[in-house]
């Protein structure tokens, strides 16, 4: 298998960050939002998107890439945007569907936590729409069912919900020492 690394966007990433957001979206959400929606999803206008926000702060944007440069997966994060009761947000979090239950989307969350933890961020959340199965992924993870909110998503009321993180610092030390425990 491939080495996977998780690093800082670049700029020259964002097309490839698009296409695979299209992607993700077209897998994630079949079934969930509308069909003509979905299909109409554009890279160039998601490219445009990401190009600005990894040229306003690269370090909010993380992928995970192979040896080739491919880019298996990709999560932002920032500020919370959503009141004071979390110090900051995952805002997306997405892996090709191919590469998916190989620890790459873990890898992206805690990279994504040490960039929050770094800005003074210690608490997190992040909205899931609630027909989406990779809800269980932050279940699994520790992430707590806090809050509800309604988004309009393709015409279309969604019902998300809002997992979260009180201790970015703790989970992050959990972490790491798990890392560092043998293989049974």
């Amino acid at each position: 298998m491939d080495e996977i690394t998780i690093r800082a966007a670049r700029p020259g990433d964002a097309r490839r960050i698009a296409r695979l957001d299209v992607e993700t979206w077209q897998a994630a959400y079949a079934g969930i939002l509308a069909t003509p929606f979905l299909v109409g999803l554009s890279a160039q206008r998601r490219e445009l998107g990401w190009a600005t926000v990894i040229e306003r702060e690269p370090r909010d944007v993380r992928v995970a890439v192979d040896d080739d440069g491919n880019i298996l997966g990709f999560g932002s994060c920032g500020r919370c945007r959503g009141g004071a009761k979390f110090a900051g947000e995952v805002f997306t979090l997405y892996v090709a569907p191919d590469w998916q239950n190989q620890g790459i989307g873990r890898g992206l969350l805690i990279a994504l936590f040490e960039r929050l933890v770094d800005q003074a961020c210690g608490s997190a959340i992040i909205w899931v729409l609630r027909d989406n199965p990779g809800r269980f992924f932050y279940q699994r993870l520790g992430g707590r069912e806090v809050q509800h909110r309604i988004f309009a998503v393709g015409g279309k009321r969604i019902e998300a919900a809002g997992y979260a993180w009180h201790d970015l610092p703790r989970f992050l030390e959990t972490a790491a020492q798990a890392k560092d425990e043998p293989e049974p």
